[in-house]
């Protein structure tokens, strides 16, 4: 009789199928977020968001959602199961993007109108300082140690490296116009910075420290498109550290990058102005947001093309997925 109760427990275990994954995805001009199934691809639903939802992330263990609603001057604040809005966070005028320690403490805001970076406690609900910083900021980049955060402000062109011990500068790196976003390599040892009007990205060395160094900067030429149209925007790194996706805007590509030689190896025809990508948390799959076409693209990161197109809400921003 044990037996026969073990085996059919484990049958029973073995059929139940597997919690499939999430992604989230903000809709600005909706002010929705639209929540995919990330193994079926199908939308489970679309919930309100706040006023120009933009920047969005996940807690670490994938409870929580936090929302940049930057009309509202606030974070929103979802759990990722029930889509239950909870209690906000304060996060200074205008939030656009913002970065989220590993522990999940912290988060770190841009604040584009008033040239700060907001630090918001997550579990007081409280702002534990601001930091000055140059003209409209908005990425937001975390070492893999959680010792830096780089702050990129759009009209200085710098991307300001701040001790996420003191919240004081110790770097600034001048890099071309408009820069956007700025992700590191799972081994903290080097960091790049996309420029959207600059058409480039800039590639930086980091040392044990910290401390930056320019090493090169990638270059982009897609035949049959105005040089002009190629805007890096949104940018992701594969965490073996072999590969750069880089979200092209107005190009409708994303590029694919050798992150070591930084040689671009190919463009990924994605939806109308991509902005934003975000891995499934496997790396099996990576996901862009398509503002103008009002759809995301998802492409199978080991073959590197596109393989689905599904419609979201209304100019979708920015992504998170979680499992």
């Amino acid at each position: 009789m044990k037996s026969l109760v073990l085996s059919t427990a484990f049958l029973a275990l073995i059929a139940a199928p597997a919690l499939a994954g999430k992604a989230f995805i903000s809709n600005e001009r909706g002010n929705t977020i639209t929540v995919l199934n990330t193994e079926t691809w199908e939308v489970e639903t679309e919930f309100f968001a706040g006023n120009r939802p933009r920047g969005i992330t996940a807690s670490p263990d994938g409870k929580i959602i936090y929302v940049c609603a930057s009309d509202d001057n606030l974070v929103r604040v979802f759990d990722s199961t029930t889509y239950e809005e909870l209690p906000s966070l304060p996060s200074g005028p205008d939030p656009e993007l913002f970065i989220l320690e590993p522990n999940g403490e912290r988060l770190f805001i841009a604040n584009e109108d008033d040239n700060l970076v907001t630090v918001t406690d997550t579990r007081t609900r409280t702002v534990l300082a601001e930091v000055p910083v140059g003209v409209e900021p908005e990425g937001m980049g975390m070492s893999p140690d959680a010792k830096f955060v780089v702050n990129t402000s759009e009209t200085t062109n710098m991307a300001h490296f701040i001790s996420t011990e003191d919240y004081k500068i110790k770097h600034n790196v001048l890099v071309d116009q408009r820069p956007r976003y700025a992700t590191y390599t799972a081994d903290g040892t080097r960091l790049f910075v996309t420029s959207e009007i600059g058409g480039t990205v800039t590639a930086m060395d980091i040392a044990e420290d910290g401390a930056p160094t320019v090493i090169g900067k990638i270059t982009f030429e897609v035949a049959g498109v105005q040089p002009e149209w190629l805007q890096p925007v949104g940018a992701k790194v594969t965490s073996d550290g072999k590969r750069l996706f880089v979200a092209l805007g107005p190009a409708n590509r994303v590029a694919v990058v050798d992150a070591q030689s930084l040689e671009v190896l190919d463009y990924i025809l994605v939806g109308q102005r991509v902005w934003q990508l975000s891995f499934t948390p496997d790396e099996k799959y990576l996901i862009s947001t398509n503002g103008n076409s009002n759809d995301v693209t998802v492409i199978d990161v080991a073959s590197e093309k596109a393989i689905k197109s599904i419609q979201v809400g209304q100019q979708p921003w920015g992504v998170v997925t979680i499992e």
